[in-house]
């Protein structure tokens, strides 16, 4: 089969791999959808070779591709039957840790108390290839309800925007300035929306503004336009600030806003990955009482609960792809996706 390599330096290869086999507690998932990330960019763009991410990466080329989503199509040895099965459709949790801790044992496998042994399309073959081999412990059944476009992006961008609003405790009757309006921002956008809650939305893009409008913001906020945007939230919300905040853009400035614009005793998020933050402690945190939280993806049981609510509200989560790729079309897609003024782009390989 052919798989997709993030070469590094804006660069794809196109490459052969033979048909994977399940051994003990594996399966083997025909993929339908594999969604493309802002994480993938880490990779695609990386200078002289392989992004590490702060993993372990291997000496050999590894297939991309972090949200998988597919059909059952081989069940190794030592599988129960209530685990998995031919045919069954399936998202993947894309991590495999020791599968005995306290954190694997709770779905937390990329949280695994020996190190996170495996991150897929990373260190370990992703969904960019027709196939893909993984425990069988990493997979979520997928709802009859929803489409594996879906699936791919509960499996990563999608659920990670749950598991932050999750961490949050957000409510209906709180204002949510949420930072990015990527394809985790506007996740978190429009799952925030139909939770009932008012959300701001910000991002330097008129196209992602846009787009978050569609997605259930009640309020844009263009930063590179808006001189004092701290101040724009605070005069949105009676001058207190915001409940709650999200940053999903991974800016050391939107983080830094993120904090200051909520009101006293707000929470602030991080979900963006990398980079840094700069906070006065005393004025930004310690005398408003604020909380600053760090949300890192989601478990197996998140993802599932995330997977039912979207099915429940009938939440149209594939308005998220603005384009669909063939697996031949992986060098175009991702030069596209790299000029980060589109919406959420999809891989159908099979």
């Amino acid at each position: 089969m052919k798989g997709v390599v993030f070469a590094g330096d804006r660069k794809i290869d196109m490459l052969d791999f033979s048909d994977p086999s399940p051994g003990p507690g594996e399966v083997v998932l025909e993929i339908k959808s594999s969604g493309m990330c802002g994480s993938d960019l880490k990779y695609y763009r990386a200078v002289g070779g392989a992004a590490s991410l702060g993993f372990k990466m291997p000496d050999h080329p590894v297939i991309g591709g972090h949200e998988p989503c597919g059909v059952v199509v081989a069940v190794g040895a030592g599988v129960p039957e209530k685990q998995a099965w031919i045919g069954q459709r399936v998202m993947q949790h894309h991590y495999r840790g020791c599968g005995v801790c306290p954190h694997c044992a709770t779905g937390w496998q990329q949280l695994c108390v020996e190190g996170v042994k495996e991150v897929y399309g990373a260190t370990g073959h992703g969904a960019h290839a027709r196939y893909m081999k993984c425990p069988a412990n990493t997979l979520v059944t997928l709802p009859d309800e929803l489409t594996f476009d879906t699936g791919a992006a509960i499996s990563c961008g999608t659920g990670t925007a749950w598991g932050a609003l999750e961490r949050l405790g957000l409510r209906g009757d709180h204002t949510i300035a949420i930072f990015g309006q990527g394809p985790v921002g506007l996740s978190a956008t429009q799952l925030a929306s139909e939770m009932g809650a008012r959300v701001i939305a910000l991002d330097t893009g008129e196209e992602r503004l846009a787009r978050a409008k569609e997605f259930g913001a009640d309020v844009t906020i263009n930063p590179a336009a808006e001189k004092n945007v701290v101040q724009a939230i605070r005069d949105l919300t009676h001058g207190l600030g915001a409940h709650l905040s999200l940053d999903a853009s991974s800016s050391s400035l939107a983080r830094a806003q993120a904090v200051r614009c909520v009101r006293t005793w707000g929470k602030a998020c991080f979900v963006g990955e990398g980079g840094d933050v700069t906070i006065d402690v005393s004025n930004d945190m310690l005398r408003r009482q604020v909380t600053v939280i760090a949300s890192w993806t989601f478990s197996t049981i998140g993802q599932a609960q995330c997977a039912r609510f979207i099915a429940d509200r009938g939440i149209d989560v594939d308005h998220l792809f603005t384009h669909h790729w063939r697996l031949d079309q992986a060098d175009e897609a991702y030069r596209l996706f790299d000029s980060q003024t589109t919406g959420k782009g999809v891989v159908h390989p099979s």
